[in-house]
């Protein structure tokens, strides 16, 4: 099954960056989709951005668009989400998952392997 492992949240002022990493161990996520989602307390998991291992394809939510951005290292099989000009409505717990070899979705339900999340807090 493999196992991902966040790490990099914080409290943060508004308008700083925070860089999240991901580490996958246990098997190789080579090829799979990855993506990165978020839950705010009382409110359902969100998407926040995705990649398609094969050519690097990328999907965003409309909220993070041109703040946040994904990225891979495979060398490393770690994921990243460098997150800019952060806001208060960014706090969350931030969860990475993998889908396997298909198609970029921003639905949770279609993914299967997911890490424990790490804390993102960001004051004003």
């Amino acid at each position: 099954q493999g196992q991902l492992v966040e790490s990099g949240g914080g409290l943060v002022q508004a308008g700083t960056s925070l860089r999240l990493s991901c580490v996958a161990s246990g098997r190789t996520f080579t090829s799979n989709t990855m993506g990165w989602f978020r839950q705010a307390p009382e409110k359902e998991r969100e998407f926040v951005a995705a990649i398609r291992w094969i050519g690097g394809v990328t999907k965003y939510a409309d909220s993070v668009q041109g703040r946040f951005t994904i990225s891979r290292d495979d060398a490393k099989n770690t994921l990243y989400l460098q997150m800019n000009s952060l806001k208060p409505d960014d706090t969350a717990v931030y969860y990475c998952a993998a889908r396997g070899a298909r198609p970029i979705t921003d639905q949770a339900t279609g993914y299967t392997t997911w890490g424990q999340g790490t804390q993102v807090t960001v004051s004003s």
